[in-house]
């Protein structure tokens, strides 16, 4: 990774662009908080991956472009226990120009599921709430030309660096701590990771938590050869900000709606002797931000879970006007989104979600997502500090079993309640 950022910043220079400013210190995620290995199965790389795109703005029919984006992917991986997960003959026939949206989006379940695990050992006793970052700063940073209003006079914030995933490690009543996170994939080799680390250590150092150059981060770079297993490069930037504690910091009430707020743009670096620098261009969470921004997370972190549920209702209750509220008001039609009328009992547990029937090779294969049906009435009474109360009170009481006979097919539970469940369906 140096070496290939000394060469981009030559490249930089010779073309008279401005440096580009990285997270500083990466090193190897420490073996301790990876443990022996990391077992994982396809479905619960899907699972990952389907839970972070829910909110994700990546089509009209949001049902399928976004909700269910994940199923293109259920023959793509093959592998078996005690062997390493690789492409199967379909994944690695998969088009030229796919490959890329193949790499991307397979990276990011490999990725977030590996930050999950990481952080879960990191901090044992607290939750970890995965969330798309733009979703959560929009609410009080302008990030596009369309998030300006005659309303709000300030400009978007002028660059296009941010972490693609904020991960919030809380505990109920207490103080959150946030972790941005970038996930890259390719189907190249380890020259392009580590080309792709850098670029990510330049998109997490585009938001600050706390004090300067100090935020906390996790990157990932995921290999998807044609032949031989995949391999997941992951970093981590210590520090000690991300904290969203300290001198009158107030927490605030999960259950009361958040306001959108309009948050001037820049990051401030210390200052030095007398002299404070110009702020630098990106999004700085300050002290005075951070109530706002736990509540802003965790509203976040429900309208996401709501999406994976298929409730446009519920979503709507914990986004903002600029979040995109509107795009889950109306009608909900099952053929073009996620219409929450599904109910599953897997391993013995009641889910309610929604489903979605499909083909693969001319089989007929049922999904089904959701969240157990409890912590789904609180989230859709708009109780989400009792959801948070009870889901984190169990979050280690979900069953591991990656199959279950009785659905007849494979499923994956989340410690946050959710669900993705596949099967076959018999004629």
């Amino acid at each position: 990774m140096e070496a290939a950022a000394a060469k981009d910043d030559k490249e930089r220079e010779e073309n008279d662009l401005e440096p580009l400013r990285r997270k500083p210190d990466l090193q190897p995620v420490p073996a301790r908080e990876l443990g022996a290995a990391v077992q994982l199965a396809p479905w619960q790389v899907l699972h990952s991956l389907a839970r972070a795109i829910a909110l994700s703005r990546r089509g009209a029919g949001r049902g399928l472009a976004e909700h269910w984006g994940c199923l293109k992917y259920t023959q793509a991986l093959t592998g078996a226990p005690g062997t390493f997960m690789a492409l199967s003959a379909e994944g690695r026939d998969t088009a030229e120009y796919y490959k890329k949206t193949q790499s991307d989006e397979l990276a990011m379940g490999f990725g977030l599921a590996l930050a999950r695990h990481v952080l879960i050992r990191r901090h044992p006793d607290h939750s970890v709430s995965i969330v798309p970052s733009d979703t959560v700063l929009r609410a009080g940073w302008a990030l596009a030309a369309r998030d300006v209003t005659k309303k709000d006079p300030r400009q978007t914030i002028g660059y296009r660096y941010r972490p693609q995933f904020f991960a919030e490690v809380w505990k109920p009543g207490r103080p959150s701590r946030v972790y941005p996170i970038v996930c890259k994939g390719n189907h190249s080799g380890t020259s392009v990771s580590h080309t792709q680390l850098l670029s990510a250590a330049v998109h997490t150092e585009g938001v600050h938590i706390g004090g300067w150059a100090d935020t906390p981060a996790l990157v990932f770079s995921t290999e998807l050869p044609v032949e031989g297993p995949m391999t997941v490069h992951a970093l981590h930037a210590p520090g000690n900000g991300g904290k969203l504690a300290g001198p009158g910091v107030i927490l605030r009430d999960l259950d009361a709606v958040l306001e959108q707020d309009n948050f001037f743009p820049g990051i401030q670096p210390s200052a030095e002797g007398d002299e404070t620098p110009e702020p630098e261009p990106g999004i700085h969470v300050r002290a005075e931000h951070f109530a706002w921004f736990q509540h802003s997370i965790a509203r976040t972190s429900a309208a996401a879970l709501a999406a994976f549920a298929g409730d446009a209702g519920t979503i709507a209750r914990y986004l903002t006007q600029r979040q995109g509220r509107e795009r889950f008001t109306g009608v909900a039609h099952a053929a073009l989104g996620s219409v929450q009328d599904a109910k599953a009992t897997l391993h013995g547990i009641p889910f309610v979600g929604t489903d979605h029937v499909l083909r693969l090779n001319g089989t007929r294969v049922e999904a089904f997502s959701g969240v157990e049906a409890d912590l789904f009435g609180h989230l859709a009474g708009g109780r989400f500090a009792q959801y948070r109360e009870e889901a984190h009170d169990r979050r280690a009481d979900w069953p591991a079993d990656t199959w279950d006979s009785e659905w007849g097919g494979p499923v994956s539970v989340h410690p946050d309640g959710s669900v993705l469940a596949i099967r076959i369906l018999v004629p």
